[in-house]
């Protein structure tokens, strides 16, 4: 869905309307918080997000994945696969599956670890366990009780925060946000900004752990970008994001497209942004999710071949300080 902009502003006329709405999605997504769920047969960390939207959890839960594998451990992904037709569980293969079939986020997250895509998380966990995880990490799911969670992070993106503050649909968190604080093990503040020093007070007066990240684009293929005249398009939460990074680098953004979240590009959209490229001599760039909604699709094959991505990568501040919470969790769970 595309989140609306009032979601992100001072609570105005139409949040003060859809507040009380809000006040009953809160009281039931609050309580099923509480919910005890079943225990999968190996530890689950949990990456989440209080606000519906793109605030990092993708690149958050592969960086995790690669801290574990650096310690010997066989991470398997279990996610829902949003925008894809299957409820699973099945184990995803970058051969056989397309974004319709799984959704863009499980094929990216595939090319770090295995990867289960199940609407039932308890048998995510379970196809996971089966086919050799020591540990699930759970991307997404946060709000979900049926599984239990060994440790849990909830990632905010400090330029947006939480928004409005106000519970969907009068603003975009998923439940109060107390609630969730006091559901996390550790909270990871992305970037810089002073609606991520909000959420770090809050947090700090709940006694959670305060871990700071950046993401940044992969130098090698930043510099390929660098002063080149581009036109970009991005399906993602907050596109404007994947702009401003291009601009970051020093590419020369001539145009701007964006779609809304995990956006399907039809054959038109595709032969539109071909054509304007070639005609105003512009690069095409986009988001490695884009990329992996774009292959696999016959109509979508000139586009896939003609345009770049910028891929991201996440990096701890004190990545040993995470890796030790990691590490005691799992010898917790296994003793």
């Amino acid at each position: 869905m595309h989140a609306p902009d009032f979601w992100w502003r001072s609570p105005g006329l139409l949040s003060t309307a859809l507040a009380p709405f809000g006040a009953i999605y809160g009281a039931v997504t609050g309580a099923r918080l509480k919910i005890g769920g079943e225990r999968a047969r190996v530890p689950v960390i949990c990456v989440g997000d209080p606000t519906i939207g793109g605030a990092g959890k993708t690149p958050t839960a592969i960086s995790i994945a690669k801290l574990l594998m650096s310690q010997d451990e066989r991470p398997y992904f279990v996610t829902r696969g949003y925008g894809g037709k299957s409820r699973g569980p099945l184990l995803v293969s970058t051969a056989e599956h397309s974004a319709e079939d799984v959704g863009d986020e499980p094929l990216l997250l595939s090319r770090t670890a295995p990867t289960v895509v199940s609407a039932d998380r308890v048998a995510g966990a379970e196809l996971a366990a089966r086919s050799g995880a020591s540990v699930v990490i759970l991307d997404d799911g946060f709000q979900n009780p049926a599984l239990e969670k060994d440790f849990s992070l909830l990632v905010i993106d400090c330029a947006s925060g939480v928004g409005n503050k106000r519970v969907f649909p009068a603003g975009p968190l998923r439940a109060p946000l107390i609630a969730q604080i006091e559901r996390t093990q550790a909270i990871i503040l992305i970037g810089k900004g002073a609606p991520g020093r909000h959420v770090m007070e809050i947090a700090r007066t709940r006694g959670a752990t305060i871990l700071s990240a950046h993401i940044k684009p992969r130098p090698e293929i930043a510099r390929t970008l660098s002063k080149k005249r581009v036109l970009a398009f991005a399906g993602i939460g907050h596109p404007e994001k994947f702009f401003q990074m291009l601009e970051d680098i020093g590419a020369k953004i001539v145009e701007r497209r964006a779609f809304t979240d995990h956006h399907f590009y039809s054959a038109a959209e595709a032969r539109d942004l071909l054509a304007h490229a070639k005609k105003h001599h512009l690069i095409l760039v986009t988001t490695e999710k884009d990329q992996m909604r774009n292959s696999k699709n016959p109509a979508l094959e000139d586009l896939t071949a003609e345009s770049r991505t910028l891929p991201i990568m996440l990096e701890f501040e004190d990545e040993e300080h995470l890796k030790s919470l990691i590490t005691e969790t799992l010898s917790r769970r296994r003793s």
